[in-house]
């Protein structure tokens, strides 16, 4: 089967590209759902709906509930507390002192029963705040009051109305909850309105479209990612981002299930999925805004193991749990396409994510074997637990000759030793293409999701090289992150634009001040900046990073 929204430009090349054996589903079956999981025995929890907090921008309002207060320096208070009555700011300011408040970025003073409010939050800003500083301390502002009850008021005076957008923007990142099979608490009241007081409150609220959806987008990769496995798996994966889509303008939704891929030969994605129970899928999800360049969508691929038990080469069991958000890639791919759609961008995005789960049943890959990737390469496999790698090769030669893309980025939880290298600060970025690293390495410090570009070095080349296939998929031990991505890279054409972003180190973890437990989202806000700012990149051979 490979359903389609509608027969496009799109679907037509896929088309063709399956030598004209698929047909498209008409659109009455279009909304039939993934069989229910109950029908494989695992009966799933039912999970809370999320909570969200109305938001307005005003440019007055009276004490009531929890107040914002962000500063960068002692002098701002008079400025930023221009609506609050003179004994509530000399309140504040000698509480500051006495605090010693020191202004950093992302510190934060309580203070309680202040001038009618229930609670005063004073957050760092830092000095010369740029735009991710503010939204940093709106997200940072949004976990201290994420169980704060009543209204919510941010003073942004002195702001323009994009930093006031940020801030507000910030504040609903942060006001995310994780806890959605906890069933204490549910009959909890609805969290208050925020009301964001700003200089130009119109403007604010007119930048806030992309902020809200923004704020959208990261909620819906969060949700996908903390889902067990028995919940997300490839069909409702798929099902999922149908419903998150449903009557966008501009989005084209493409399926391919395994006859299709098969047709279609990938035999390193069907490969990795052929030892569960739970078919794998393709899933490509196109946006095209009014007012897009014509030079072809840039290509957002995401690693997509909904569950990864290693294999045959199981994992060892602790923390394998966390394995059920090995499909962070493709969430935070199809996530950032959700913020530019529901924004209204101006791009020519698609969001394909290769989904299977790995598991090691008699059916199951075993090393040793040889697979055929979609453009006829052969691999031997060394690893069952370098699956990421296999089915992200399916993917980018699919878009690579499906959709001849202005570039190709590929996210994934790929490797371990990528947090070895970088610690939990920077994302691994590698490209044989200079211009596409500069531009995503811009847009992850514009964003706060920041890249450390690492090399592509010749020696990858050996170290995955096969005595019986044209390339094996795990080295010689050494540079782990280095030879995962060499093996990506090697199925895109040489002139086209690559970067592989290995975000294993920074797409979950415990708790901390910007971020719940579970999933961080990371790489939505970062791709979503990369493909608004997205300039052409030549397509010529790439050298960068050798």
């Amino acid at each position: 089967m490979r359903r389609t929204t509608r027969i496009s430009s799109f679907a037509a090349a896929a088309l063709i590209a399956a030598a004209g054996l698929t047909v498209a589903v008409p659109a009455e079956a279009q909304s039939r759902r993934a069989a229910p999981a109950a029908e494989h025995s695992d009966w799933p929890a039912r999970a809370a709906p999320a909570q969200t907090r109305a938001v307005t921008f005003a440019v007055s309002a009276a004490p009531s509930g929890a107040l914002v207060l962000p500063l960068s320096s002692e002098a701002e208070l008079a400025a930023r507390g221009a609506a609050l009555d003179a004994g509530t700011r000399q309140a504040i300011a000698s509480a500051l002192t006495a605090a010693r408040f020191d202004y950093k970025a992302r510190q934060t003073l309580n203070l309680h029963g202040v001038g009618g409010w229930d609670r005063i939050l004073v957050v760092g800003l830092g000095a010369a705040p740029k735009a991710a500083d503010i939204q940093t301390a709106g997200i940072v502002a949004g976990r201290a009051l994420n169980s704060q009850p009543g209204a919510l008021t941010a003073l942004t005076s002195g702001l323009s109305a994009d930093l006031a957008s940020e801030l507000a923007t910030g504040l609903g990142i942060g006001h995310y909850r994780s806890d959605i099979y906890v069933t204490t608490g549910r009959d909890r009241p609805a969290p208050g309105a925020l009301t964001v007081i700003a200089d130009d409150a119109s403007g604010a609220q007119a930048h806030h479209r992309r902020g809200a959806a923004l704020i959208e987008a990261m909620a819906w990769t969060r949700d996908v990612s903390n889902e067990p496995a028995n919940v997300i798996y490839p069909e409702s994966f798929v099902e999922r981002a149908r419903a998150a889509f449903a009557g966008v303008p501009g989005v084209e939704i493409t399926e391919l299930d395994v006859p299709a891929m098969q047709r279609l030969g990938m035999g390193a994605l069907l490969g990795v999925g052929q030892g569960s129970s739970r078919p794998p899928r393709l899933l490509a999800v196109r946006y095209r805004g009014q007012g897009a360049p014509s030079d072809g969508p840039i290509a957002l691929l995401g690693k997509g193991i909904t569950f990864d038990s290693g294999g045959i080469s199981i994992k060892p069991g602790a923390n394998m749990g966390n394995m059920k958000m090995d499909m962070s890639g493709a969430a935070s791919v199809v996530g950032a396409v959700l913020a530019l759609a529901k924004s209204g961008a101006p791009v020519d995005v698609v969001a394909v994510a290769a989904l299977a789960e790995n598991m090691p049943d008699g059916n199951a890959i075993r090393p040793a074997d040889v697979l055929t990737a979609m453009n006829g390469k052969t691999i031997e496999i060394i690893s069952t637990d370098a699956e990421g790698r296999l089915v992200l090769a399916d993917a980018v030669v699919w878009a690579d000759t499906t959709l001849n893309p202005a570039a190709i980025v590929d996210v994934a939880t790929l490797t371990g030793s990528v947090g070895g290298a970088l610690g939990n600060d920077y994302a691994g970025l590698f490209s044989r293409h200079d211009a596409l690293a500069d531009q995503l390495k811009t847009a992850g410090d514009a964003t706060g999701e920041t890249l450390w570009r690492l090399p592509l070095h010749p020696s990858y080349v050996r170290a995955t090289s096969s005595t019986i296939a044209d390339i094996k998929n795990s080295g010689d031990g050494g540079a782990g992150a280095g030879t995962g991505a060499h093996f990506i890279g090697y199925f895109a054409r040489p002139e086209t634009p690559w970067a592989h972003l290995d975000i294993a180190n920074m797409a979950f973890g415990g708790a901390s001040d910007v971020k719940p437990a579970g999933s961080a989202g990371y790489s939505v806000r970062l791709l979503e900046r990369f493909v608004r700012d997205f300039q052409p990149v030549a397509k010529e051979k790439g050298t960068g990073g050798y």
